[in-house]
């Protein structure tokens, strides 16, 4: 199983173009252990400067439609051959250090690019061959720098003098370090062969599976397994760890690739072995055995988590929240309706507020605390109102204002609405007592 360029890595990796791939110009793949270079041609053809250093790639490949690439660094990794870069035709410079590169005659390849002026090749075997520099002089005539060392007139002249015993030396040489790298190979595959079968060997002697046992005691050792390899594996993952740190092995890209497999094999293990414990851990006591609710704080801390992660239960004398499957119990000191509370989360602070009415609240207490507040409202307006020197009164003192008295409006009216028959008698008993020396005589007709 390898690792390869995926598009959700490269939309990582292009914040900086607002997660968009097809206009992208500038990426760094660096440090993100791949093994296989592929895609980059079909998502990202406007590339410009390509960042690959410090990964396991073994070969250049699935570059050459990206006709604008200006900048290849893909220094540090495990490249044996330069190939596959003849289509990157505004290729200047092409950063290769610290690789596996042995076949020096590959660099012919580069030829095509007419625009190359830069090539590192520190740190590769091939730059330990006699005639090294010259040979690479001689073949790339547009190269102005190597090896961060500027190609002078006089060096290329030189060099494409000597050229053909320069070359002839670097055939042999190259055939003699493809010998050897073929040695290195089969060393490494045996290498890891009897890992594989060592640490199988160890694994059946511990469970118990070399001895002949009946089938069925197999299957109990099989039960049993996981329980006897955690007691032994501390120490013997500490020996092997010292066994395969202390046992010299020459630098390859196999032994790089082992050294990398190892590390990641014993990071998983660490994993494995912590969500096992994790599965291990007794459930929670969130409820006594009496029935009793206890006040829980498993979380132990306060973050500003998504809503998903929370779980909320309101019960009518606790409430619980689940965050991230960690408890959160808090015991209520009344009784609440579950069924008319609601929580809530604030989308600038992100607290979360859980409303519970009480259960009692609808019965006398609600009642009492009406009326005080009422009394209390009432007070408080007679003593607003006297501050202010206002009275707040209808009724008015004769005493102090002669206003003509409005009180017996409606009652003049009501006497009124009985008629003149009424009306008549009063007012002559008011003529007779307002005029003393009037004389009744009967002979004279009445004025009406």
């Amino acid at each position: 199983m390898f690792l390869s360029v995926t598009e959700d890595l490269v939309r990582r990796r292009a914040e900086h173009n607002d997660c968009e791939i097809f206009s992208l110009e500038e990426i760094s793949l660096h440090q993100q252990e791949i093994e296989k270079l592929e895609y980059l041609d079909k998502w990202c053809r406007d590339l410009k400067i390509l960042y690959l250093q410090n990964n396991l790639i073994p070969k250049i490949e699935n570059v050459g439609k990206l006709k604008k690439l200006e900048y290849l660094n893909v220094a540090l990794n495990n490249i044996e051959r330069i190939e596959n870069l003849e289509g990157c035709e505004e290729l200047k410079k092409l950063d290769l250090t610290a690789n596996f590169i042995g076949e020096l005659s590959s660099i012919e390849s580069l030829k095509h690019n007419i625009h190359l002026k830069e090539l590192f090749l520190v740190g590769n075997p091939c730059t330990e061959f006699e005639g090294y520099r010259q040979f690479v002089v001689a073949t790339l005539h547009q190269l102005k720098c190597l090896d961060s060392k500027q190609i002078e007139r006089s060096e290329r002249i030189q060099a494409l003098q000597n050229y053909p015993e320069v070359k002839e030396k670097i055939r042999d040489q190259e055939q003699a370090y493809l010998l050897k790298r073929a040695r290195e190979k089969e060393e490494a595959q045996r290498r890891v062969q009897e890992r594989k079968e060592k640490k199988q060997n160890q694994v059946e002697s511990k469970l118990g599976f070399d001895r002949p046992d009946s089938l069925k005691e197999k299957e109990e050792h099989q039960a049993e397994g996981n329980e006897e390899q955690e007691s032994w594996r501390t120490v013997e993952d500490d020996e092997e760890d010292k066994r395969f740190w202390e046992e010299p092995t020459p630098y390859t890209p196999e032994s790089r690739l082992e050294t990398h497999r190892y590390i990641e094999e014993k990071r998983r293990a660490k994993e494995n072995v912590r969500e096992s414990k994790k599965k291990q851990k007794p459930l929670w006591t969130l409820v006594t055995a009496e029935g009793k609710v206890l006040n829980v704080n498993a979380p132990k801390y306060v973050r500003h988590l998504d809503t998903s992660l929370l779980d909320i239960d309101v019960q009518p004398t606790y409430v619980r929240v689940m965050v991230k499957g960690k408890p959160f119990q808090f015991v209520l000191p009344e009784e609440v309706k579950p069924d008319s509370s609601s929580a809530k989360r604030s989308q600038t602070t992100g607290h979360l507020v859980i409303s519970m009415p009480k259960a009692k609240e609808i019965i006398l207490p609600k009642q009492k605390v009406s009326t005080s507040v009422k009394h209390s409202d009432c007070n408080a307006l007679q003593k607003n109102a006297r501050r202010s020197g206002q009275v707040e009164k209808l009724e008015v003192d004769p005493s102090k204002y002669s206003f003509p008295d409005i009180t017996k409006i409606i009652q003049e009216k009501e006497r009124i609405a009985l008629g003149p028959i009424k009306l008549q008698p009063e007012k002559t008993a008011e003529t007779k007592n307002s005029y003393v020396d009037f004389e009744n005589n009967e002979d004279v007709p009445p004025l009406i």
